[in-house]
């Protein structure tokens, strides 16, 4: 039978009813001779009451039941005594006294806790993704999820918008990351790529008279992630043909409003407020910046420039940056208080941070004295300080360290003074961002959006000769600090797109072979155009107040790019292989040399090891139950980077690293975690299979003491399914660490 209720649904109103409910076993009580059990689904948690008055065998059953069992029972609707109401239910005001009873289906214990009482690492809730999704939280996630595609749809259509899938398998284009590559069985030695986006087909539908499309778009990328970045994600494509710059402003601001009402009942007040590029780098330090709070930084290189603070001065006549941000009332900061902000900024590439704090009687540090008084007066004034306050400063010669630095400053005093208002948000149209940057890797130009980027047309004569002064019609929209979305107006004459190409350092050979399609379809009357991409997985992160867009996808991907669930990426058998004109022996050996150049040096030394081959595993604690050891007998070998290359770290797998503890004791100015794409670079291993001997890649080694306290260690030996236990006097003996204690 199906159910005739959800476990959300039943009210007073369905007092005296038979209903029929069907769902989990979400918890289990025994008062006396009654059993309770809350039966949970997607809708909520309805109490049921197992009662050897109404059915004696029902009621015996109910005593086997455990947490996650599957079942349907039958009953009727009664009105909870007083005492045991509970109003935080929507139900809380009913029950449901069972006379009958079928078992679906019978749950082992659940390897993570479902109902939220511990707390589970990320690892294990990605592993077991199914489990994890029964969750409250984000059943809630995926449902505001749904609720907002479904505005967007409903919005876009009601002004005239056509959906239109673009093809997943495309030609690869230049975008700015790289793609994601399908071999062709049936086209020896070529390749698709899946789209970083559907830009080129969404513009070709422009030239096609569909003068407006959206898409709500699977995109691929192929670089390193972070909280805000997957390997797949999805974005809101958008564009029209015959409109300006404001006309997408009006839309989207349209669309955002329409979201904020359906989901939190709040009217957003439009038009958005506007912030050129330059703006927003001189007073935030950040093209994406988070408006809650004050704090802005201000420009000093023309007051400090003559001062006896040489650093300062040494800056300011090379063109440098020397950014100040009063912190209003931090003068009781402690010297420890200023020491961790000189330590946050230093990740960020700032050599320094310089401090005067605000009294009575003027400014107070130890460099005030390089400083004469009109110099003084003059910084106080332009930082607008009174006295309790705290001046920080940042200097570089490079602008763009300057900025970085002060703006990650300016974001973390804003969280350490509760500036941050969680109910608040501001959007935000960031605009005239420049047409190129350039790239001191790739010696040349680069298009600051993509190559497709229209400039302003009073700036065209500028393209030939000055590049780097030209302003793009581009833009992006920003709520609270992040960016939620980009956009332009795109280049639909070919003459105007030659140019781009030629600064863009595109030979008219290269272009044609890449874009040769696009630019053809240009010759044939291509209308004005533009558009804009919403990113819906940092949007519903930011409505359901997640930092992570893991916690908003059903199945994401780990930080480096692996799916713990389902083991992908994963081997494929050789004749796949073949069929696909991919040599096998080159995927094999790639894979060994770690492995190889491991075994080597332990056979040339002489030292006793076990090679352990087992399922993949990727967390501390499914190693040590593949391997059979404790989990304090694991290695974790972590790739750090600092100013002067890569270094490892290894900790006992039952801790974490102190990262603050380790810059103290290394000296390094600069230390953080290795990207999944550097950790390759420098070891030849994915994240997790790294072995704990770095100087077999030239590393500098450091192994916390609690490593060598063991005296039988076992790591992953260059993969995921094979490990090597050996003894840890042996090991260090192999790899020659510095001991040190920087675990937590």
């Amino acid at each position: 039978m199906q159910r005739t209720h959800t476990c959300g649904q039943l009210r007073e109103s369905d007092i005296g009813k038979e209903v029929l409910l069907q769902g989990w076993c979400h918890s289990r009580r025994d008062h006396g001779g009654l059993v309770f059990i809350d039966l949970r689904d997607r809708y909520g948690i309805t109490q049921i009451v197992f009662d050897p008055r109404v059915d004696e065998k029902v009621h015996e059953a109910a005593g086997h039941l455990k947490r996650e069992d599957v079942i349907s029972v039958e009953g009727k609707v009664e009105k909870r005594k007083p005492d045991m109401e509970n109003p935080k239910l929507d139900t809380g005001m009913v029950e449901v006294f069972v006379s009958g009873m079928a078992v679906l289906n019978r749950a082992d214990t659940p390897p993570i806790e479902i109902d939220g009482r511990v707390t589970t690492n990320e690892d294990m809730r990605l592993k077991y993704r199914y489990l994890d999704l029964r969750k409250p939280e984000m059943q809630r996630n995926l449902a505001i999820r749904h609720q907002v595609i479904k505005a967007m749809r409903d919005y876009l259509d009601g002004q005239k918008f056509l959906e239109i899938e673009t093809p997943i398998l495309a030609k690869s284009t230049p975008e700015g990351a790289r793609d994601y590559l399908v071999p062709s069985r049936v086209h020896p030695g070529k390749f698709y790529a899946l789209p970083q986006s559907p830009q080129i087909f969404k513009q070709l539908l422009m030239v096609g008279g569909c003068d407006r499309y959206f898409q709500i778009a699977r995109c691929f990328r192929d670089e390193d992630l972070r909280a805000d970045r997957q390997p797949e994600f999805t974005q809101l494509d958008i564009e029209m043909s015959f409109i300006s710059q404001e006309d997408i402003f009006a839309l989207i601001e349209g669309l955002l409003k329409r979201i904020w009402k359906d989901i939190f009942a709040i009217e957003i007040p439009v038009p958005f407020g506007h912030l050129t590029y330059h703006e927003a780098m001189e007073a935030y330090g950040s093209d994406k910046p988070d408006t809650r709070f004050g704090l802005h930084l201000v420009e000093m290189k023309d007051i400090v420039r003559d001062s006896g603070f040489k650093v300062f001065a040494d800056i300011a006549k090379a063109g440098g940056m020397v950014k100040c941000i009063n912190a209003k009332g931090c003068a009781s900061f402690t010297r420890t208080d200023i020491e961790d902000l000189t330590a946050f900024v230093a990740a960020y590439g700032s050599k320094g941070l310089a401090w005067m704090k605000v009294a009575e009687q003027g400014l107070e540090s130890s460099i005030v004295k390089f400083f004469s008084k009109d110099i003084q007066d003059l910084m106080m004034k332009r930082a607008k300080a009174a006295p309790g306050d705290l001046l920080l400063f940042i200097g570089d010669k490079n602008p763009k360290i300057a900025y970085q630095a002060a703006g990650a400053l300016r974001l973390e005093l804003g969280k350490r003074l509760n500036l941050l208002d969680q109910n608040k948000f501001n959007f935000l149209w960031v605009v005239d961002f420049p047409m190129f940057e350039y790239s001191e890797e790739e010696g040349r130009l680069m298009a600051m959006h993509h190559p497709f980027t229209s400039p302003k047309d009073k700036e065209l004569m500028l393209l030939e000769k000055e590049p780097l002064k030209v302003k793009a019609d581009a833009y992006d929209i920003v709520l609270n600090g992040t960016e939620i979305g980009g956009g332009s107006i795109r280049i639909h004459q070919r003459a105007v797109q030659s140019v781009i190409f030629r600064a863009l350092g595109i030979s008219e050979e290269e272009a044609k072979e890449k874009f040769g399609f696009l630019l053809e379809a240009f010759r044939y009357g291509a209308p004005p155009h533009g558009g804009i991409a919403l990113g819906i997985d940092r949007l519903i992160a930011i409505i359901t107040g997640n930092e992570s867009i893991r916690e908003v996808i059903a199945f994401p991907k780990t930080k480096s790019a692996e799916s713990l669930m389902d083991s992908a990426p994963n081997d494929v058998s050789e004749k796949q292989l073949q069929e696909l004109h991919i040599r096998p022996d080159i995927v094999r050996e790639q894979k060994n040399v770690v492995f190889n150049k491991l075994v080597d040096v332990l056979q040339r030394e002489k030292m006793q090891y076990e090679v352990m081959e087992h399922k993949p595993v990727f967390t501390s604690r499914e190693a040590a139950e593949a391997r059979g050891t404790e989990l304090k007998q694991g290695c974790k070998a972590l790739i750090l980077k600092t100013e002067e290359g890569f270094v490892q770290a290894v900790v006992p797998a039952d801790k974490e690293i102190d990262l603050k503890k380790l810059q103290r004791i290394t000296l390094f100015k600069h230390l953080e975690m290795a990207s999944p794409q550097d950790v390759k670079r420098a070891s030849g291993c994915d994240i997790g299979a790294v072995p704990p001997a770095g100087n077999l890649f030239g590393l500098k080694v450091w192994f916390d003491k609690g490593v060598t306290q063991n005296e039988i260690v076992a790591f992953n030996a260059g993969s995921h399914s094979r490990s090597i236990k050996m003894r840890a006097k042996d090991l260090r003996q192999v790899v020659n660490p510095i001991i040190a204690e920087f675990s937590q």
